[in-house]
């Protein structure tokens, strides 16, 4: 007995130190994906504008819209790949086998670039361009739709599959997880810093060609390494489709809706075999809250319960399961606050950008900055944050704290929608700044002009919207992360996703109301289509200013109400000590 108690102590140690190296190790794989799928879908959509406006010869509305649109349904699409992640396919099968939807998404892209029979003929002198027509579009809404559903599979499942392969019930290992996504959104925004120089350089300087084929070719060399680590990763199984958990929760508490609460919540169901598969080592203690979904879990006659058979879930499930809708329902509020940030950030890839291209963008005589690679201080100001916070901010912020990660992810996400605030109301003034200058040289009427400004004027809007994403975007995947019930992670990252989805959307409603509605009987508008100086984009940030301080109002009000969810996290190791020691 003896001896066979040191064998499975070290096979257990074993198996121990395997995990814990294994977090490490696979990161090189794991980050590789999602920076080659940053550095594709980023290539693009950074200099988008100027591919819509200069090559297809969109309108200007027309093209912001058709960005928004793209990156709403990029960011949508996430909920669609949690669900077959968490429910069937498991994250490494999902990523792999979108990443490959994505890369034909990027051939077909990189061959409308190249073959001229794809794209409207060049504009020739003063005479009217001659936009896309309908087969030409058609192409590249096929090629951007294939881009984002396979962004579906990816953006969920990279950052909740790199944090899996850290063990939680080894208590050396969770306190990584915080860090991991500190550098997780690091690499991310690397590979962004380098999609906004290089790639946009090589877009504007050599041709869209080149341009769009270097990222597939990265996104080509992402896919093979990360199925090159398939046996380094650690796996865990599906644990079936939460969403329908969630559903059947829903309706057993409504089928109960009658029923008398009982006078103790010990006395609801609970099932510990049946949860087994689903708490993933995690399982949810009761709450107060939301009472009325209690209903579900109490047990009535009518639920014929059978000694080992489980009960129909269409009418009582365990306390674990009305926990998870109840965890959902709580994360519902935090999740909304987020959509109004995204809306302040899409404008830096259009109307932001609109600006740089009127303005003096010289470096030397002969180089000038490309205007799409203004966000390159969005992302250096973003990685420079993430690097003073991780080794400076957290270590002060501990000793008041005690917190291992220095702040909670509520106070992050806060700190991140105040600079955001600033970002905005920053712009509106240095547009004024930018039409100004317009006028005192009288190229009001000359929209093609460089007005004599420089383009570093707009630096301090680029940074303060890198800055709140170090803050505010890092602590909102965080929280879904560390709030969503364990068997749902890859949905709650997808949440993550669906609030940048929801902001897009919310940027192209914004932009089309504005258009709309500011036009004047003169042909004036905020948001012209030919002449950005005859415009008041000023006007237009403001109001976006005005709709982030009402939001951040709401945003406090729902963060001091917020319960954070209860969990009893059970430690493997000594599980597995304790069934040795039954067997001795």
């Amino acid at each position: 007995m003896e001896i066979e108690k040191r064998e499975e102590k070290r096979v257990a140690d074993h198996e121990h130190g395997k995990r814990q190296k294994g977090g490490l190790v696979t990161m090189p794989f794991i980050f590789a994906n999602e920076a080659c799928e940053k550095l594709a879908v980023v290539g693009f959509n950074a200099n988008m504008i100027s591919y819509l406006t200069t090559q297809l010869h969109m309108p200007l509305t027309k093209a912001a819209n058709t960005l928004t649109n793209f990156g709403g349904t990029a960011s949508l699409t996430p909920l669609l790949g949690a669900f077959l992640a968490d429910s069937f396919a498991g994250r490494f099968w999902t990523i792999t086998i979108s990443s490959i939807i994505y890369q034909i998404g990027m051939i077909i892209l990189t061959l409308s670039a190249i073959l001229p029979k794809l794209r409207p003929p060049p504009c020739k002198g003063e005479q009217t361009c001659q936009e896309a027509d309908t087969g030409q579009l058609a192409i590249l809404y096929v090629s951007l739709l294939l881009g984002a559903i396979g962004s579906g599979g990816i953006r969920p499942c990279v950052a909740a599959f790199g944090a899996d392969q850290f063990d939680e019930s080894d208590p050396k290992q969770t306190t990584k997880i915080w860090r991991y996504f500190n550098w997780y959104y690091f690499v991310m925004g690397g590979s962004i810093l380098v999609a906004v120089t290089v790639l946009v350089y090589i877009q504007d300087n050599v041709g869209w060609g080149w341009g769009l084929g270097v990222p597939t070719i990265a996104m080509f060399l992402s896919v093979v390494a990360f199925i090159f680590g398939y046996p380094l990763y650690r796996h865990l199984d599906p644990a079936g489709s939460p969403f329908t958990r969630l559903v059947q929760v829903g309706v057993a508490a409504f089928r109960k809706r009658k029923v008398a609460m009982v006078s103790d919540p010990i006395l609801l169901y609970t099932n510990e075999e049946l949860d087994a598969a689903i708490s993933l080592g995690g399982k949810l203690f009761h709450t107060c809250q939301m009472k009325f979904l209690d209903k579900a879990a109490i047990v009535t006659e009518e639920d014929n319960i059978k000694h080992g058979q489980p009960p129909n879930p269409w009418r009582l499930d365990t306390v674990h399961r009305v926990e998870e809708l109840k965890s959902v329902i709580r994360m519902g509020p935090i999740w909304a606050a987020g959509i109004l940030l995204i809306t302040a950030y899409a404008q830096q890839n259009t109307f932001s950008l609109q600006q740089a291209k009127t303005m003096d963008r010289h470096l030397t005589t002969h180089f000038q900055i490309p205007a799409g690679s203004m966000s390159v201080f969005t992302m250096l100001s973003m990685l420079s944050t993430i690097v003073i916070y991780d080794r400076f901010l957290v270590r002060i912020a501990r000793r008041f704290t005690g917190l291992d990660r220095g702040i909670t992810f509520l106070h992050r996400m806060g700190i991140g929608f105040v600079i955001s605030v600033l970002a905005t109301l920053v712009a509106g003034f240095i547009e004024q700044k930018r039409k100004q200058a317009a006028i005192a040289n009288g190229l009001l009427d000359k929209p093609q002009s460089i007005i004599p400004i420089s383009v570093f004027w707009l630096v301090p809007q680029y940074s303060l919207h890198g800055i709140a994403e170090a803050f505010m975007s890092i602590g909102h995947l965080e929280f879904f992360y560390d709030q969503a019930p364990e068997s749902m992670r890859s949905t709650a990252t997808a949440l993550f996703w669906t609030a940048i989805s929801a902001g897009n959307y919310t940027s192209t409603l914004l932009v089309s109301l504005v258009h709309k509605y500011s036009a004047g009987p003169d042909g004036s508008n905020w948001l012209p289509d030919n002449n950005l100086n005859k415009g008041k984009l000023e006007y237009f940030y403001w109001l976006i200013t005005a709709l982030q301080v009402a939001n951040l109002i709401y945003y406090i009000c729902c963060a001091k109400m917020y319960t954070f969810k209860p969990i009893q996290v059970h430690n493997k190791e000594e599980d597995a000590d304790d069934r040795v020691s039954n067997k001795v």
